[in-house]
This record gives C-alpha cells, sequence and structure tokens, in this order.
C-alpha cells in the first residue's frame, strides 16, 4: 500500500533537504521515506515553489481555470450549433 504524505509533511521534507548539510538520501532515511520520493518532491519545489504539491487527482488553479473555460467553450459550440439548427427549421416552416 502507497503511503500518502501531506502538503506540509512534503514542504518540511524538502525543507529539510535545502537548508541542512545533509544529502536528500540522509534526510530520507532519518523521515523513513524513499529516497527517490523526497527527490521528486524537491523537484516538484524547485519547478514551482507556489504551489508544488496539489495532490492526487487535483490541478493547480491555473490548470483547473483553463480546463473550465475549455468546457465552458465546449458547451457554448454545441448551443451555437443547436440554435444555427433550430434557425434553419423554423425559416424551412415559413416556406
Amino acid at each position: 500500500m502507497a503511503n500518502h504524505y501531506d502538503r506540509e509533511f512534503k514542504a518540511q521534507a524538502v525543507q529539510l533537504v535545502l537548508t541542512q548539510q545533509k544529502t536528500g538520501a540522509q534526510v530520507a532515511r532519518e523521515l523513513g521515506i524513499p529516497s527517490k520520493t523526497l527527490y521528486a518532491w524537491v523537484a516538484a519545489y524547485k519547478a514551482d515553489p507556489v504551489e508544488p504539491f496539489v495532490g492526487s487527482g487535483h490541478l493547480k488553479a491555473e490548470d483547473q481555470a483553463l480546463r473550465d473555460l475549455q468546457r465552458r467553450i465546449r458547451d457554448l459550440e454545441e448551443e451555437n450549433a443547436i440554435l444555427k439548427k433550430a434557425m434553419r427549421i423554423f425559416t424551412n416552416d415559413r416556406k
């Protein structure tokens, strides 16, 4: 079974690696986590220090906003197509 660590634990572990004179492997051993996991957290933090750990199944705020906008565009395009079809039907009924 995979362990799930909260954001605070991950952030503290990354700070231990970045601020101490110890290697990531030493910190990982002290915390009882795989060193590969700790190095992945450090890489995620370095890539985006503001919001490095979004959690499983979640998106960063900007990615979620983009997804919502894309969904809204698809919905509007579908509504537009329906309205065009309805307009053709109603204009053909008058002839």
